[in-house]
């Protein structure tokens, strides 16, 4: 059987992968394209996530798609909520006929000779592999490892009678009713695990090492309820989108340069939450500024409540030992425990793990640069979506596949087969994309292509700067282009409205 090929492969079919099918059909409706997913269901993340209380930390009507509006009335939304919309989305359009479900991406291998891509997978449960080759490549995997999570060596775990899972690998099995649950962790997974369990367990506890920053937030936009009985849908969704993006950027400008202001904004909206003053200074009072780490959102203060109620509480320790019953702190003090959860981060992985070749040279994506925030340095034909840590990760996406679509329409245009970002290494300093100090990010930082110093190899993590970048830059700008080697087998033209 001759070797299936593709202008476009695209590696994912959650948020990322989704959208850019989408712009790219959108503008190419004559280009063969395919999603290739390495799990049975579509939603990525939130196929993967199954904790009790998943649910999103960005207002829908931003992690959203512009192209097909968030309509229900919660703007923080549940984990299966969000996994629907995706899903519904690509039947809407017919991106579901595209996607090869169970096809996990383990090799690239670019060839100049050729100008084409060839892409090993695994198709099932390993039993088989299969061979695809395409003009484009374009990961929309994500940005950590779906294998696992991260989990401590922590000592003295093999002793604890008890059970111990992690949020990421959620057993369905697992019976938390009347039981002692300490979670271990104080992120945005802990907060969501805490008042979730709270409803059906003895007791949680939420054990933290330091404390995060927390913002107590209604799950319904009452202005976007609004607008939707009062304007016509397009300019609702319109307005309301706008005024969450501008919202989002000022508030994490506000933090960014008058962290100290913007500390005691945060504390004073969670002291109002809090019964006693001691608990703000022991427990909810980081060391670090606002944004270093992500902001927790807590939709309607359900955390606050938990923990104002017999049901949950948090302590603020380290950990010394686990034993057969339990956690034996730093301070002296035993956690009694039946289970205990690790929400504990993830493990970062750049392009979902697969193995980059060019031209026969292993290629470390780590070890090169992003250029505007889409293709990487060195590697042709080739881009990833990373999208916004400080915002919604859909905004970000958005304009990484609008880019990708501009990319390909300059190379169309010009009869280029080949389009490959180039820059002098010795010009710039290098520094993780990522730029939060969550220890995660830290512990995965040479994970992800880096940014560079100066433009066009830098992020700004600005949605209105980066839509300029992806709209109107010079596409030539450090790129080396070069000629299709087969004319005759270009691509049809992109669609113009």
């Amino acid at each position: 059987m001759p070797t299936e090929h593709f202008d476009v492969l695209i590696v994912g079919a959650g948020l990322s992968g989704i959208g850019a099918a989408y712009r790219l059909q959108e503008a190419f409706p004559g280009k063969r394209y395919a999603v290739l997913e390495g799990r049975a269901r579509i939603g990525g993340t939130w196929d993967l996530f199954k904790y009790p209380g998943i649910r999103c930390d960005s207002p829908m009507h931003t992690l959203s798609y512009s192209f097909r509006p968030w309509q229900e009335r919660k703007a923080i939304a549940g984990g299966e909520a969000i996994r629907s919309y995706i899903e519904s989305t690509a039947s809407e359009f017919g991106i579901d006929e595209h996607i090869r479900f169970k096809h996990r991406v383990r090799g690239a291998e670019w060839s100049t000779a050729t100008q084409k891509w060839t892409v090993e997978v695994e198709v099932g449960d390993a039993d088989e592999t299969c061979t695809y080759t395409c003009g484009f490549l374009f990961m929309c995997s994500g940005y950590y490892s779906y294998e696992s999570g991260y989990m401590p060596d922590f000592p003295g775990s093999g002793s604890f009678k008890g059970r111990i899972v992690h949020a990421q690998t959620w057993p369905e099995d697992l019976d938390y009713r009347g039981k002692k649950v300490v979670v271990i962790g104080s992120g945005a997974t802990a907060a969501t695990l805490v008042p979730a369990m709270a409803e059906d367990a003895g007791h949680v506890t939420m054990l933290q090492r330091s404390p995060t920053y927390f913002r107590a937030l209604p799950d319904e936009d009452q202005l976007a309820n609004r607008l939707q009985k009062l304007l016509p849908s397009g300019l609702a969704n319109s307005v309301v989108r706008w005024k969450n993006i501008l919202l989002g950027i000022g508030f994490y400008q506000f933090c960014r340069r008058l962290p100290n202001k913007a500390k005691n904004v945060l504390l004073n909206g969670v002291s109002k939450q809090l019964a006693t003053k001691s608990d703000l200074e022991k427990h909810f009072t980081p060391t670090y500024k606002p944004w270093d780490q992500r902001i927790c959102a807590i939709p309607n203060s359900d955390f606050f409540a938990a923990i104002g109620s017999d049901r949950a509480s948090v302590v603020t320790d380290t950990i010394e030992s686990f034993t057969e019953n339990g956690i034996r702190l730093s301070s002296g003090q035993e956690l009694e425990a039946d289970i205990i959860v690790a929400a504990t981060g993830l493990n970062l992985e750049s392009c979902g793990g697969t193995q980059i070749v060019v031209d026969g040279e292993v290629v470390r994506p780590g070890d090169q640069l992003f250029y505007k925030g889409v293709m990487v340095s060195g590697i042709p034909n080739f881009a990833v979506c990373l999208g916004y840590t400080n915002a919604a990760w859909t905004l970000r996406a958005d304009l990484s596949a609008r880019y990708v679509c501009r990319v390909l329409e300059h190379m169309d245009s010009n009869g280029y087969g080949v389009a490959v970002p180039e820059h002098d290494s010795s010009s710039m300093d290098r520094k993780p994309t990522l730029d939060l100090k969550s220890g995660y990010v830290q512990r995965g930082a040479d994970v992800h292509p880096k940014q560079g110093s100066q433009a066009p190899w830098f992020l700004r993590q600005n949605y209105l700067l980066d839509s300029m970048t992806a709209k109107f830059s010079d596409i030539e700008e450090s790129m080396a282009f070069s000629k299709n080697n087969s004319r005759a087998e270009r691509s049809p033209e992109p669609a113009h409205s």
